[in-house]
């Protein structure tokens, strides 16, 4: 249970810390408008009474009734109970109401019923508790998982025998899908595909877990509209009933060979289907094996990772730890190979990383379809960015063809911080980039950020820092107690993000030198905190934009720049932070020049905008709220 984030008189349930599925009400005085029970007299709430340093709410009974409490149980719910003389536990109120109001209350393919006891069951007998154990004391949260593991392409599906209120998450309509049959064929074709619906006029495809799955009366339509809306489950094809018609004419056909056929027509068609098995097992064998290992991660051996990209033909680029190529899925989608070098980690710690970062999604962040881990080759499958990487557009443009105006950086900026916050704030444990600089932003077919290799320091492992403080290009952007040896932590990717902001602003690399009275400063946040310091940062922007800025948002991304690169780690604002102060919902105060800046500023001469008495180090809050 939070307090609203927005500051509003009412208190929400979470799941994760990020789903909300139920919510108190505001408080209008008396009482919170979706606890009903509270007008029955039963108790009085005292007024909400939030002030500067935390929010409260408290109550009594109206009249004497011994003890009780509120319990979050495990299934989701806030209970209250009342303790009875005959000595047992009485139930007052429980929120939500309806179990199946929890978020995830059955987990990923769990399915929630308010007819029933227990509540949750699994869709079908090709599925079981993920954890019995767990599933006896009442939680439910992990949920069902197959009882065989797929291999794409040849599963099947399994009806589910009920309709269900569609999943949680993003459905796609696939596009020329007419039939049931072709529905089918469209979700078994994407090896990520995990369930699909035909309504008779459209075709519903599934990606990953299913969550929130909820069991229908007949006659209900769902809070989407769709009558009997009945589930395909993407299942291994040992799981999966044989499909009648195709049966029925399987048999058609073997009367009608066995009755009119000679013997030579017979021959003939053994003859060629002894050649057309030959030609799929060569296929098959030239394709290698995709198998599914948890959600929507896919495995690949290698010989479907050198199918994919052509025995690694076509080479997008090279990074700190292997190179990128493309590639082609079976079904046709494009994707980024990363062939990984020098990995000493074992297969399967390896494989455990790699499924936890599999798990990781957020808008911001290029997502990871699948891997590969055999023996020492390792590979990384990755979506595919058609625009490339942010570097191109900054330092290698000298033609102009790629330009990005002031409004697309600033929404690059953006995106790359919330992508950040995510990973430092919103994962079950905080992930640390440690590599943040334009190769590492990728651009997606609409020029939104997308972050890439999060989580390579948990993949690589010591030789992490080692290999990052040999790369030339990456020494520019890493934070001073990383590079005196200190412990990093996740203001490092602060520190990083903040020289990344004055890149995006001047169109250059920091360490290009920039001409100040005649004068050569060979570190550009220098000229850029003198610049905010004297008031102008209109001269800080990149020329090929002409001016062309707000320059209301460039003070801001200014401010924060230099914020997020103050000496001392404890004065850099956190991730999360940072999206407000750009987003404008928290003002930017106006930070003092860092020292080591502010030493090279008076070393170079150009000192001539900063203030005797500004302070030399971050020693105050970097908002003003």
């Amino acid at each position: 249970m939070v307090i609203d984030p927005q500051g509003q008189a009412k208190f929400d349930l979470l799941a994760g810390g990020v789903h909300q599925y139920w919510t108190t009400g505001l408080w209008d005085g008396e009482v919170f408008e979706n606890v009903p029970e509270m007008r029955s007299g039963y108790f009085v709430g005292v007024p909400y009474a939030p002030n500067a340093s935390v929010n409260f709410f408290s109550y009594h009974d109206r009249k004497p009734m011994g003890i009780g409490n509120f319990v979050l149980y495990v299934n989701g719910q806030m209970r209250r109970r009342q303790w009875i003389q005959g000595g047992d536990w009485v139930l007052f109120c429980s929120e939500p109401h309806d179990a199946c109001d929890v978020y995830g209350s059955c987990g990923p393919f769990g399915v929630c019923s308010n007819t029933t006891s227990p509540a949750c069951e699994c869709p079908a007998a090709a599925f079981a508790p993920q954890s019995q154990g767990e599933w006896a004391l009442g939680n439910t949260a992990s949920g069902c998982a197959r009882r065989t593991v797929l291999e794409c392409p040849s599963d099947g599906f399994l009806k589910m025998p009920y309709a269900v209120q569609l999943p949680n998450g993003s459905a796609e309509a696939a596009a020329g899908a007419r039939s049931d049959k072709a529905c089918a064929v469209a979700c078994q074709r994407d090896c990520s595909c995990t369930a699909y619906l035909y309504d008779g006029a459209k075709c519903l495809v599934w990606n990953g877990e299913l969550v929130n799955l909820r069991r229908l009366p007949s006659n209900d339509q769902g809070d989407q509209g769709v009558a009997g809306a009945v589930l395909h489950l993407r299942v291994a094809a040992s799981e999966a009933p044989p499909p009648a018609a195709v049966a029925h004419s399987w048999r058609k056909s073997m009367v009608i060979l066995s009755s009119s056929v000679s013997v030579v027509v017979l021959l003939l068609a053994c003859l060629i289907i002894f050649v057309a098995v030959a030609v799929v097992l060569r296929k098959r064998r030239g394709k290698g094996k995709v198998t599914a290992v948890q959600g929507s991660l896919l495995l690949f051996d290698y010989q479907a990772v050198k199918a994919a990209t052509r025995d690694f033909t076509e080479k997008l680029g090279s990074g700190s730890f292997g190179s990128v190529y493309k590639g082609v899925l079976p079904d046709k989608t494009l994707v980024a190979v990363k062939k990984l070098d020098g990995l000493r980690q074992g297969d399967k710690q390896f494989r455990a990383e790699v499924v936890t970062l599999g798990m990781i999604h957020h808008i911001n962040l290029v997502r990871l379809r699948g891997f590969c881990s055999e023996g020492n080759k390792r590979a990384l499958v990755y979506d595919y960015m058609p625009n490339g990487s942010l570097d191109a557009y900054l330092f290698k443009n000298s033609s102009g063809s790629k330009f990005l105006s002031w409004s697309q950086r600033f929404g690059i900026a953006v995106g790359v911080a919330r992508g950040l916050a995510y990973l430092h704030e919103k994962c079950r444990e905080c992930i640390i980039h440690c590599d943040i600089k334009p190769e590492n932003i990728l651009l997606d077919e609409e020029l939104g950020a997308k972050l890439a290799d999060f989580g390579m320091a948990k993949l690589v492992g010591h030789e992490f820092s080692r290999v990052l403080t040999t790369m030339r290009g990456t020494m520019g952007y890493l934070a001073p107690e990383w590079l005196a040896g200190a412990p990093v932590t996740a203001k490092a990717d602060v520190y990083s993000f903040g020289l990344l902001l004055f890149e995006l602003v001047s169109g250059r690399r920091n360490n290009g030198s920039s001409e100040e009275g005649g004068r050569s400063a060979v570190y550009f946040p220098v000229h850029a905190a003198v610049k905010l310091h004297a008031g102008d940062v209109v001269g800080l922007l990149d020329e090929k934009l002409a001016g062309d800025a707000y320059v209301e948002e460039l003070e801001r991304v200014c401010k924060v720049a230099c914020w997020c690169i103050q000496d001392d780690e404890g004065d850099r604002p956190t991730m999360g932070l940072v999206v407000q102060q750009l987003e404008g919902v928290t003002d930017v105060g106006l930070p003092p020049i860092p020292s080591r800046l502010h030493m090279l500023a008076t070393a170079n001469g150009c000192a001539g905008g900063v203030a005797e008495d500004e302070p030399k180090n971050g020693s105050k809050l970097a908002t003003e709220v």
